[in-house]
């Protein structure tokens, strides 16, 4: 579909409305800023190319998380197919990462699927109907995460406490 040049302003104040939530959902699913920021950026081009179809502009955070959500996963998937050289020549004696402070580090610790949902149900405020229709997956399925995802981030921050971190 061809693009007016009516629909870039409304087209990039829904990215800017939405680019922390986009960035924090792709980086619930990657390892680091860098490339949830590059998955960020496929999925504005994508968003715009799909832009024209978008009907209803009251569902565009949805769609723009989802497409989010689905370029993160597509850039986890071409990773895993390489392997870094300087991974495979650390040794025992390597310095480790520096432990996590804070509670969205906390956060990041969790699994990937509990991760996923903690972020779009409390830092995105998204309803469980519309995360499970963000992920593709049954209301079920978000939450019985979500509360696998609460119990386990109770225990990681009871061990942070304990530990004085």
């Amino acid at each position: 579909m061809e693009h007016n040049l009516d629909s870039r302003e409304p087209f990039a104040a829904l990215v800017r409305e939405h680019s922390r939530s986009m960035f924090r959902a792709a980086r619930a699913i990657l390892d680091c800023d860098a490339d949830a920021e590059d998955a960020v950026g496929e999925a504005v081009l994508l968003a715009w190319q799909a832009f024209p179809k978008l009907k209803n502009r009251q569902s565009a955070r949805c769609w723009l998380l989802k497409i989010t959500v689905n370029c993160a996963y597509g850039q986890r998937r071409k990773q895993r197919r390489v392997i870094y050289l300087d991974d495979l020549s650390q040794t025992e004696g390597s310095v480790p990462p520096p432990e996590p402070s804070g509670l969205w580090d906390t956060v990041l610790r969790l699994p990937e699927d509990q991760r996923l949902v903690i972020m779009l149900y409390y830092y995105e405020d998204l309803p469980v109907a519309e995360i499970a229709k963000t992920l593709s997956v049954p209301q079920g399925t978000v939450k019985s995460r979500l509360s696998r995802g609460r119990e386990r981030l109770r225990a990681l921050l009871r061990e942070e406490e304990a530990y004085g971190l």
